[in-house]
């Protein structure tokens, strides 16, 4: 069976250069698994490689869709899965970097394409939460008892979604999972890096500070003239952003929410990550070079991966 390896890890953590030393010594290419890093003219905010970077190794799934389009799990599958048939052809194994869980769910344990969003809904189903906090848990026990017992009862946009899926689809959304769920044809090698969190929570607010010099405000402010679908305006550093442009709340608060947000989603990431089974984890801490951390990877790879080993040191 052909080989895909999908190095995976919290945002911070490390796994853009490690990527791109990674498939340098491969021979290969990457597909971005970050569901922000799909959209045209947010660079800063989504931590994008650079031109530079990208000009070293072929990278795929980055800037393919404008702001103002939505973009699912589904059509990410759909547009990665010539890619990667496409480069084992070449006798390539490709390197999948990224650290979006539901698309790293959706290729290794396949994907459940739904009917598409309803906002409208989404937005009466949000407004009934706000009146009556727990209801739309309640609700969906009532619709789809399986999909709710699977669901943390403060993870909104997870309930939401299962709500919308039940009322659109005319079918609980765990029967229609379990009869529509498509899995992948290869063999996942799933590297995860970690650090100790005090270490990477660092990390992400002087990524944050970073981000703030290169401009993130300017990026912020084209974005709103492009009339942006609602799923990009959500995006860390963007939403919050937003709020102080609009004069909700001050410049430093923002810049405070960006990095507890964040802060926050690496939290999240982890624990959608332990779910996710046969990742080898590799505890990077204290180590801040990209060459460093493509030694630990490949010591890990002579370990479990043998025959991967040998391509990395032909």
């Amino acid at each position: 069976m052909n080989k895909v390896i999908i190095l995976l890890g919290p945002t911070g953590v490390g796994k853009t250069g490690a990527a791109i030393l990674l498939a340098k010594k491969l021979d290969t290419e990457i597909i971005s698994a970050d569901s922000m890093q799909i959209y045209r003219h947010m660079d800063i905010g989504t931590a994008k490689p650079s031109q530079e970077e990208r000009a070293l190794v072929r990278h795929h799934m980055i800037d393919i869709v404008d702001p103002s389009q939505s973009y699912s799990a589904g059509q990410y599958i759909e547009t990665i899965v010539p890619i990667i048939e496409g480069l084992h052809n070449e006798g390539k194994m490709p390197v999948i970097a990224g650290g979006t869980g539901l698309y790293i769910k959706a290729i290794t344990r396949g994907i459940f394409s739904g009917p598409s969003a309803d906002w409208d809904l989404r937005d009466e189903l949000l407004s009934m939460e706000q009146e009556e906090r727990g209801f739309l848990h309640n609700y969906l026990l009532r619709l789809d008892p399986e999909a709710a017992a699977k669901i943390q009862r403060n993870d909104t946009r997870r309930i939401v979604r299962a709500i919308e899926v039940c009322l659109k689809g005319d079918e609980k959304m765990s029967l229609m999972q379990e009869r529509l769920t498509k899995t992948l044809p290869y063999e996942f090698i799933k590297i995860g890096l970690t650090r100790q969190r005090a270490e990477l929570y660092r990390i992400i607010d002087s990524r944050v500070e970073t981000m703030l010099q290169q401009g993130l405000e300017a990026e912020v402010r084209r974005l709103l003239f492009m009339n942006p679908d609602k799923t990009p305006l959500q995006a860390i550093g963007y939403k919050e952003y937003i709020s102080y442009l609009k004069g909700e709340i001050p410049r430093q608060e923002a810049i405070d929410l960006i990095k507890r947000n964040t802060r926050r989603y690496a939290k999240r990431q982890f624990t959608w990550f332990r779910k996710e089974e046969g990742i080898r984890w590799l505890d990077i801490s204290g180590i801040c070079k990209s060459e460093e951390i493509v030694g630990a990877i490949e010591l890990l790879m002579a370990n479990y991966y043998p025959n991967v080993s040998k391509r990395l040191n032909n």
